[in-house]
């Protein structure tokens, strides 16, 4: 199990459990909660006492640091299980919320998070707004977070909020494109219900062939969030439940007038 060739820094923590139990499928991003060099992170998870570490962590220049070799598990997430199968990397922050990092971490974690997956098999990221979904890996999901597992603020509202957007530009990275199947996929279950299945088959961009409700789950007894016009592009990760008559309704991202939203539509009248 190698380590990233990004890295700048080295300095390995006493606080870690070696080897790892679980195969490397999931990224946890957190903050720091200051505006540090990967040799004050360094420094900090050098401390036995604090009982803390991470894989990585990013500087606020960008710069890369390794303090817990990929092949071991590093204590972060307040949760074995999750660190014994993340790759776990913290992101120097401002110390305020929304926590927000510079445009050099963001880069830098951009490019890491890409070599990490390119390495250890993951092809596609997947993202839900959804803790259940998170913590259970449910429908593919692979990136949590801190505030999963602990009442943590991290990795604060400024990254918690563009993780489906890290997962979208990294699918691109790893040759999925935004059309890959699950690529950014977003799931939002105060607006509807997930889907419960994943068929790589449905993937792709859909027509209306009349107009049609969106719906916040799968059966025309559901909420209607919008009414899609006759030929409005509709866009399936591959997403979708059956209902027990056999109708197939898939999750779809679709912009009516200048809003986009994602819901169920019947797979019938879509092509």
């Amino acid at each position: 199990m190698s380590n990233s060739s990004l890295v700048d820094y080295k300095r390995i923590s006493p606080n870690r459990t070696s080897p790892r139990s679980h195969k490397i499928d999931t990224i946890t991003i957190h903050c720091v909660v200051g505006q540090l060099s990967v040799e004050s992170i360094g420094g900090i998870f050098a401390d036995k006492g604090r009982d803390a570490s991470s894989n990585y962590g990013i500087g606020k220049d960008g710069r890369i640091g390794l303090y817990v070799e990929e092949s071991d598990r590093s204590w972060c997430s307040s949760n074995a299980a999750n660190d014994h199968r993340a790759v776990t990397i913290e992101c120097a922050s401002d110390t305020t919320d929304p926590y927000a990092v510079n445009s050099k971490v963001y880069a830098a974690l951009l490019d890491l998070v890409t070599d990490i997956c390119r390495r250890n098999g993951i092809s596609r990221l997947v993202w839900s707004t959804s803790k259940s979904d998170r913590v259970n890996h449910r429908g593919g999901c692979n990136m949590t977070v801190h505030r999963d597992y602990a009442a943590k603020a991290c990795p604060g509202d400024y990254l918690y909020s563009r993780m489906g957007q890290i997962a979208e530009e990294v699918n691109k990275r790893l040759g999925g494109g935004s059309s890959s199947a699950g690529s950014g996929v977003q799931v939002d279950d105060s607006k509807t219900d997930y889907a419960q299945s994943f068929v790589k088959s449905y993937a792709g961009q859909y027509t209306t062939t009349a107009d049609l409700h969106l719906r916040a789950g799968a059966g025309t007894s559901k909420r209607s969030l919008v009414v899609m016009p006759k030929g409005t592009k509709a866009r399936c990760y591959g997403y979708y439940t059956k209902q027990a008559d056999g109708t197939v309704w898939l999750y779809v991202v679709a912009t009516v007038g200048k809003t986009k939203y994602t819901g169920f539509a019947s797979k019938r009248y879509l092509k």
